[in-house]
């Protein structure tokens, strides 16, 4: 399959379980619900991994015992971990407060800069996939272009993200000037830009490019936690594109690793999504083997 190379955070998440929905200046009981992996580099790349990728990522954790495990729990689940950086200090845990109604308050630490070395030889490369603020990641993007699709999540400060194609969401459009999509995604992405996707949660996702705009349902799914599930989105798109699909084809199939995703306990997709790739793998498998 695909040799793919993530930019992207890596998270120690802890789960504080509200008794009840947050409000200015109340009193709220917690239930620990313990730590778990996260940040946009396991939450694409486990994913990527259970579809038969080689997933490379890049990213810095600390020199502590939470950096220690979060490269052991990573590296375990089958991404490949030597790219990534130690830096002195600890590695703080993502705050993630749940309240009974599902919604979710993220509280991060403000993480130290993060400078990426030069970039690596494009040519080994199938894929790009940018999802962190690291300084350098503007270089690395355009020296990749030319050499490997390039997907880039668009930044909450609206930095540059040259890309073929940038994903967000409409939330994190919201409050933004209104107007042609297209343009912006293009003012973010640069010419490189092929499509501008904006997933729209249970509205699905619509995809805005040169020549027009095409909209692909989401799949019904059970919310239980939405974390991750742009992330787990991203990585169904491009194992889709990687594998050949049309791009209408490949929103499809991200949508269904997006339902994988929200109804799942964690912000990584969950062992459903697994056993949906085996077994889609299986009957790829027997199909070829019947067309003989």
């Amino acid at each position: 399959m695909a040799n793919i190379l993530l930019v992207a955070n890596l998270n120690c998440d802890r789960i504080l379980l509200l008794d009840k929905p947050l409000a200015s200046g109340g009193r709220f009981h917690y239930h620990d619900g313990g730590q778990r992996l996260g940040g946009g580099g396991a939450n694409t790349g486990l994913g990527l991994v259970w579809a038969g990728h080689r997933v490379a990522l890049v990213s810095q954790v600390g020199r502590d015992d939470i950096g220690d495990w979060l490269l052991a729990e990573t590296s375990t689940a089958g991404i490949d971990c030597h790219l990534i950086q130690r830096r002195p200090g600890n590695t703080c845990e993502m705050l993630l407060m749940m309240t009974p109604n599902g919604d979710r308050t993220i509280i991060r630490p403000q993480r130290p800069i993060f400078e990426l070395p030069a970039p690596p030889r494009w040519h080994r490369w199938d894929a790009l996939y940018i999802n962190s603020s690291a300084e350098g990641a503007v270089s690395w993007a355009k020296t990749a272009l030319e050499q490997c699709l390039v997907v880039g999540q668009l930044a909450k400060d609206e930095r540059q993200r040259p890309c073929h194609i940038l994903i967000t969401s409409a939330s994190d459009l919201a409050g933004r000037p209104e107007g042609d999509l297209w343009q912006y995604g293009r003012s973010i992405a640069g010419d490189s830009l092929r499509h501008f996707i904006v997933t729209d949660g249970a509205k699905g996702a619509r995809a805005f490019s040169a020549d027009g705009m095409i909209r692909v349902a989401a799949k019904p799914a059970r919310v239980v936690d939405t974390t991750g599930a742009g992330d787990v989105y991203a990585a169904g798109l491009m194992h889709g594109l990687l594998c050949g699909m049309a791009l209408k084809e490949a929103m499809a199939e991200a949508a269904v690793w997006a339902a994988f995703a929200v109804e799942s306990e964690s912000s990584t997709p969950g062992e459903p999504l697994k056993v949906y790739l085996h077994e889609k793998e299986s009957n790829c498998h027997t199909t070829a083997i019947q067309g003989r």
